[in-house]
């Protein structure tokens, strides 16, 4: 057996031609991975259900209509519903590319062995954070099926929600792999949890941003949660305007910037 061939066995099995030096390698590897765990992918969408089941569903009974930007009202969960696509694309990314990467890289050793084939640091990265954005894509595709059925997609721009869920999973995606390279333990990911528990609190998730502080609104404004719920809830009311290219930027400039941080840094941790 060749050498590459070898380490492709180290690497689960994933399919890794011999010369096959892209990102698209280290995708198969989690691919071929990920069919081995399926149930704990397949359940990773169901804590935003429960919450649109037990606050959209239950709580907007007795909330009616909220006002959804540009003179707009609508159902409170139609309100949160785009809002928990945006949460949903956002578990998936930030639980593969902060936990999933960390194991990979401090422990199992994993992107050692894959640079003892034709890959590159800068490969691993895009390769992880891609197959992070697929994840979250994989959430944010199960929840619209939840909510295409339960009639809470008024508008047909909620076609281009699935798109815009992948941004979402790139920029947290991006993010979080380039966090997780700075990390020295798992006491560490304490502060993954501070950082995306008040996002998806209070990224204008369950209230609009007019109910907030005027000194507090421009904190919110910063999250990339908050871009995330604004451009899925502009997408599935059909509320789109400028704004929402505004939006799709923000959302791709912090995931390309976290993909070439993750790179640069993975360069120096598995080169020296």
């Amino acid at each position: 057996m060749s050498r590459v061939r070898r380490v492709a066995a180290i690497l689960g099995r994933a399919p890794l031609p011999v010369g096959a030096g892209t990102a698209r390698s280290v995708v198969e590897r989690d691919a071929v991975a990920a069919r081995h765990n399926w149930r704990a992918v397949a359940t990773g969408f169901a804590e935003p259900v429960f919450y649109l089941l037990s606050l959209g569903m239950g709580l907007g009974t007795l909330v009616g209509t909220v006002p959804a930007g540009d003179g707009v009202r609508v159902r409170y969960a139609v309100f949160v519903a785009p809002a928990l696509v945006a949460t949903s694309a956002m578990n998936g990314a930030v639980f593969d590319s902060t936990f999933n990467v960390f194991w990979k890289l401090k422990y199992a050793r994993l992107y050692d062995a894959m640079l003892a084939t034709p890959l590159e640091p800068r490969h691993v990265a895009v390769g992880e954070v891609a197959w992070a954005q697929l994840r979250g894509l994989a959430y944010a595709a199960a929840f619209l099926l939840v909510l295409l059925a339960a009639g809470l997609l008024p508008s047909w721009w909620a076609l281009l929600a699935l798109p815009a869920a992948l941004l979402v999973g790139l920029a947290f995606a991006g993010v979080g792999m380039a966090a997780t390279t700075f990390m020295r333990s798992w006491q560490d990911f304490d502060l993954v949890t501070l950082a995306v528990l008040p996002m998806f609190l209070f990224s204008a998730t369950f209230y609009p941003l007019s109910t907030y502080p005027p000194g507090l609104r421009w904190v919110v404004e910063l999250t990339p949660l908050y871009h995330g719920v604004s451009l899925l809830r502009s997408l599935t009311l059909g509320t789109v305007g400028w704004s929402t290219l505004g939006h799709l930027g923000y959302l791709l400039a912090l995931g390309a910037a976290g993909t070439l941080v993750a790179g640069r840094r993975l360069e120096r941790l598995l080169r020296r």
